[in-house]
């Protein structure tokens, strides 16, 4: 099964001290990228967090937000150094002062709450450490679950819908194959009709004529351009049902696109001409949709 890029997840799990929630949300982007907000105090965590999205979503914009709440006194490692905020509090407001304008109080004890060394972090024993961190990762673990089964839905969505635009395009490509052998006899009456002076002329060479004609009959010729887009339509479908990844799918849809605009320079024939735009209409959908797989 195919997975979009796009995906959300979370999960909260707690214990006797602390409540742990994970959100997880997963956009589209060509590269992986990962936002992670996650409380100051476990941020030594964090590259730990980053591999284990890494080794799970493997692709697109991540955005990580972990919030850890201390169900009594007793499960938080953290206190407020409030002699330290008070001084940033006082020192902001008079800083704004001088600067002739009246802080929201609201504000200042926002900014100064983010300043260093505001939180003392009271140093957790290694059993309790490790139990912490155990919850954590239960709950981030989850919420890339979740995620995972939410891109696992969404890129059975898409697969439909490729289906549908692939079939659309063998609808068409049936249709230039209907209408590619009307078109020769057009084409050899448009050439003699063109050389109907020269060929009256002493000068006329009648295998010379049949060689030119050939050549050109050859050049309009779109029969391996028919059976290539054929096969590439069909391997697209066989990568889908084995769950390929974007880019490859997206390359088989670069070769889609070259034989298409070949059949339409060659074909010199107007209906196909416009069959070949419906083709590009279709296949620029399966592009737009490939950017969104991982």
């Amino acid at each position: 099964m195919l997975q979009s890029m796009t995906g959300f997840g979370s999960a909260t799990v707690e214990n006797a001290k602390i409540s742990v929630t994970v959100e997880i949300k997963s956009l589209n982007s060509k590269f992986f990228d990962i936002y992670c907000r996650i409380p100051r105090t476990y941020s030594e965590r964090e590259i730990e967090i980053r591999n284990l999205l890494t080794q799970e979503l493997e692709r697109g914009k991540v955005e990580f937000m972990m919030n850890v709440t201390p169900k009594d006194e007793s499960g938080a490692s953290t206190t407020v150094n409030r002699p330290l905020i008070k001084a940033y509090f006082k020192d902001l407001k008079a800083t704004a002062n001088e600067l002739g304008f009246e802080p929201s109080p609201t504000e200042l004890l926002r900014m100064a709450s983010m300043m260093p060394n505001v939180y003392n972090n009271d140093s957790l024993s290694e059993v309790d450490a490790k139990a912490e961190w155990d919850l954590m990762k239960s709950a981030i673990n989850q919420a890339i679950k979740k995620c995972k089964e939410f891109r696992t839905q969404e890129g059975g969505n898409t697969s439909l819908k490729f289906q549908e635009y692939i079939q659309s395009i063998s609808n068409l490509l049936a249709q230039v194959e209907e209408q590619d052998p009307k078109r020769i006899p057009v084409v050899r009456e448009r050439i003699e009709k063109a050389v109907g002076e020269w060929s009256s002329s002493e000068t006329f060479d009648k295998n010379r004529f049949e060689q030119e004609l050939i050549y050109y009959v050859e050049k309009f010729d779109i029969s391996e351009e028919k059976v290539r887009l054929k096969n590439h339509l069909e391997y697209f479908i066989q990568e889908l049902k084995i769950a390929s990844n974007g880019k490859k799918l997206n390359f088989i849809a670069q070769e889609i696109g070259r034989e298409v605009n070949t059949i339409g320079s060659k074909a010199n024939d107007s209906i196909i001409q416009r069959l070949v735009v419906q083709m590009k209409d279709e296949l620029e959908k399966i592009k737009e949709q490939t950017m969104n797989i991982v």
